[in-house]
């Protein structure tokens, strides 16, 4: 991506107690007086890598980062087996993310999320309309069932080889249930080996999935035993549970976010998350537009990236004609 703006360094970061017994890595960067904006990663449990930081004019954007319950520097981390999940939930990020609103003395931001961190923008959004500015969310995501099912179960019919190994890794009485919860009880397993099993065929099943983009390659960082253990767990626990959203919540509660502009940034070839779900949620949200982008699948590649950034210089744009008034 040549539109990325140059690598920058925090101005500030720290450790978040939330309570549960977690600390949350946060981080700020760009402008200290500028446009409030916050990161939302997706995963869940992907973390919030320094590639995040350059989607905005440092110049424009006083940029918060942070990395959710249980992954990247966050404590403590769910890829240790002995790290309790329970108090890791949708309820709990959204809790969070208000705790750090406050810590840092931000009263409004804008909202950047892309694949699960859509889903979250779009469910603190609804439950705290008056603190979002607007939105920029990609490769859009609602966290239902529906959703799920499809991205476990029915994309077999596109990558049949490759689910049926998936598929084959949870042991027969399984096979026909919710798939990501028979994942997080392998993930769960006391015996390392079987752990390490199932991590690797869900990794291999999530590289299929963006296979049919030409020029794809399997995600580096599933190679990292410890990103892979963390990510999994996360995943896995979060759409066992979809996400604990009710299903339909965030379409049901999308006229909650009247006033919010947003932009909604999609691949036409993504096929983790099928275009139909930002098409009928641009139809839900007054004031949203969505932006599809031909050649492009799950993620900012094929140019979703430069839409993202195009958005996100309006949005800051404006932010400055305001402050020069």
């Amino acid at each position: 991506m040549s539109r990325l703006y140059s690598e920058i360094e925090p101005f500030a970061r720290g450790m978040l107690d939330v309570g549960d017994g977690h600390l949350v890595y946060w981080e700020s960067c760009g402008n200290p007086h500028g446009k409030p904006a916050l990161v939302l990663h997706g995963g869940p449990g992907s973390g919030a890598v320094p590639y995040w930081r350059r989607f905005f004019d440092p110049a424009v954007y006083r940029v918060v980062l942070f990395d959710q319950r249980g992954c990247g520097r966050s404590t403590p981390d769910a890829g240790d087996i002995g790290t309790d999940l329970s108090t890791n939930t949708m309820p709990h990020l959204l809790a969070d993310i208000e705790k750090l609103r406050t810590h840092l003395g931000i009263d409004r931001w804008l909202l950047l999320g892309g694949s699960w961190g859509s889903a979250l923008a779009l469910g603190y959004a609804q439950r705290h309309p008056d603190r979002v500015t607007e939105m920029v969310l990609f490769s859009v995501v609602t966290s239902t069932p529906a959703e799920h099912r499809w991205i476990t179960r029915h994309l077999g019919r596109i990558f049949p080889e490759q689910w049926e190994r998936f598929r084959d890794a949870v042991p027969a009485a399984g096979r026909d249930g919710n798939l990501p919860a028979a994942y997080a009880r392998l993930l769960a397993d006391p015996e390392e080996s079987v752990r390490d099993r199932a991590a690797r065929a869900w990794c291999a099943w999530e590289d299929a999935l963006v296979s049919n983009v030409p020029g794809s390659r399997p995600d580096p960082r599933y190679e990292d035993p410890a990103f892979r253990m963390t990510f999994t767990r996360l995943v896995t626990h979060y759409w066992a549970h979809d996400g604990w959203f009710a299903d339909g919540e965030l379409m049901a509660g999308a006229g909650r976010l009247a006033g919010i502009p947003g932009v909604l940034v999609h691949g036409r070839l993504d096929l983790g998350s099928p275009v139909d779900v930002p098409w009928r949620l641009s139809k839900l949200w007054p004031d949203a537009r969505l932006e599809l982008i031909d050649e492009a699948g799950h993620g900012t590649g094929r140019g979703v990236g430069d839409v993202v950034i195009d958005a996100l210089d309006r949005f800051g744009a404006s932010y400055r004609a305001v402050d020069r008034q």
